[in-house]
C-alpha cells in the first residue's frame, strides 16, 4: 500500500510532481540571479568579450548535444515506465546518465586546459562568473546522476516507475539552464 501522501494532493497534481515543480521554482529563482547578475555585469564591461573569446565554444557545443541526447533517452526511459517495462526503463536511464557523465568529463577537460593557461576563478569577474555558473550547473548534473542512479534499480525490478517522470523533469530543467549558459558563456563575445 502506498503512503497516502503520494495518492492525495488539494492541487489535483500528485504530490510528487507537486514537489519536483517546486523544487524546479527554487532553481529558477537561483540560476536566475546568477544568470541576471551575469547579464547586467556583462553589459558593463564590453571587455568580457575579449575573455570569452577563450572559451572553447567547441567543447561547450558537443555539450549541448550530448545533454540534449541525455533528454531524449530520458524521455524514451519516461515512455517505457509508462508502458510497464523498467528493464527497458532502467537501461535509458543509465543512458542519460552517461550523458551526464560525459558532459562531465568534458566539462573537467575544458576547464583542466582553461586553469593551465592561467583562466582561473580569480582571474577577473568574467571568470569568476564562468566557474561559478557553470560550476552550479555541474553540481545539478551530478545530483540528477545520483539521484537517477539510485531511482534506477527500483525502476528495474519495476517499482515507483511514476518516479521516472520526476527526474525527467529535473534532467529537462538542467539541460535548459545550460540551453541558456551555452550561448552567454560560449557563444557571445
Amino acid at each position: 500500500m502506498k503512503p497516502i501522501a503520494t495518492t492525495r494532493s488539494v492541487t489535483g497534481i500528485p504530490t510528487g510532481r507537486l514537489a519536483v515543480w517546486w523544487v524546479i521554482t527554487s532553481e529558477i529563482v537561483i540560476f536566475g540571479g546568477v544568470l541576471a547578475s551575469y547579464l547586467m555585469h556583462r553589459l558593463g564591461h564590453p571587455e568580457w568579450a575579449n575573455y570569452a573569446v577563450h572559451t572553447n565554444t567547441w567543447a561547450g557545443a558537443f555539450n549541448t548535444f550530448v545533454l540534449l541526447t541525455s533528454s531524449l533517452t530520458i524521455v524514451l526511459a519516461h515512455k517505457a515506465a509508462e508502458e510497464g517495462d523498467g528493464r527497458k526503463a532502467f537501461r535509458f536511464i543509465w543512458f542519460t546518465i552517461l550523458g551526464g557523465l560525459v558532459f562531465l568529463v568534458v566539462k573537467s577537460f575544458e576547464w583542466t586546459h582553461e586553469i593551465q593557461l592561467g583562466y582561473t576563478i580569480t582571474a577577473n569577474g568574467f571568470w569568476a562568473f564562468y566557474y561559478t555558473a557553470a560550476g552550479i550547473h555541474a553540481f545539478h548534473v551530478i545530483g540528477g546522476m545520483i539521484i537517477m542512479a539510485i531511482l534506477s534499480f527500483q525502476v528495474r525490478r519495476n517499482e515507483e516507475l511514476q518516479r521516472v517522470e520526476l527526474i525527467g523533469l529535473y534532467w529537462h530543467f538542467v539541460d535548459l539552464v545550460w540551453i541558456f549558459l551555452f550561448p552567454l558563456l560560449y557563444i557571445a563575445k
